[in-house]
């Protein structure tokens, strides 16, 4: 994709959607912003938070990093974006849903299972070791000799599941979450279907999440 297909888009964006919703951006630009959920979810161009959900600007903070991983609570390190992001919102934006959204075919998960010595990707193979409690428990439940897709799915949806107690190791979340000020939720986004699936801690599996309709 040239840049020039970029600028095109922001040109047509200008014309349709900006035009139609002029008085609700700007009241944004105004009054900044209120989102009532923080989105973490993966980098990965086939999965657009926007899009699936219907979302409007304004509605969700949003959080895209390879693989969708969460790192825990550590005060001593001195950069990290993720944990910057949800800090503030949390505790400036105060956000009432925490949402931690991974799909299928995730290209971190299946690195997990393969050899990252490229020296050009030094951040991304360090990233990565987030991701190997989720590939350890899927080897553990079915078996390293288990069929590599079926493998990788389950990798894809015990990394959530990890990534969410990563979460509740940062003081700020795990208090909101016990006196009800936040609710947080493990999606799991199929990218051939569009469905998602939600992790039901109760019976420790995914459900679809239009099973959640009232």
């Amino acid at each position: 994709m040239a840049a020039e297909t970029l600028i095109k888009g922001n040109a047509l964006f200008q014309e349709s959607y900006f035009k139609k919703n002029e008085t609700e951006l700007l009241r944004l630009a105004k009054e900044g912003q209120n989102p009532k959920a923080l989105y973490i979810g993966c980098s990965d161009s086939r999965v657009i938070p926007d899009l699936m959900m219907q979302t409007r600007p304004g509605d969700m903070f949003v959080i895209r990093n390879v693989g969708n991983f969460v790192a825990p609570y550590s005060p001593s390190v001195d950069y990290h974006s993720t944990a910057s992001a949800i800090e503030y919102a949390v505790s400036v934006l105060e956000v009432e849903e925490i949402i931690i959204c991974g799909h299928t075919h995730c290209g971190a998960c299946k690195a997990l299972f393969e050899t990252v010595d490229d020296p050009e990707l030094i951040h991304t193979k360090h990233w990565l070791k987030l991701g190997e409690p989720a590939k350890e428990l899927a080897i553990k439940a079915i078996g390293a000799d288990a069929g590599k897709e079926r493998l990788l799915r389950l990798t894809e949806q015990f990394s959530i599941i990890t990534q969410l107690e990563n979460l509740l190791t940062y003081p700020s979340v795990q208090r909101r979450v016990k006196t009800g000020e936040i609710n947080i939720h493990g999606w799991y986004y199929d990218i051939e279907n569009g469905n998602i699936d939600y992790y039901d801690p109760e019976h420790c599996l995914f459900q679809p999440i239009s099973s959640l309709e009232s």
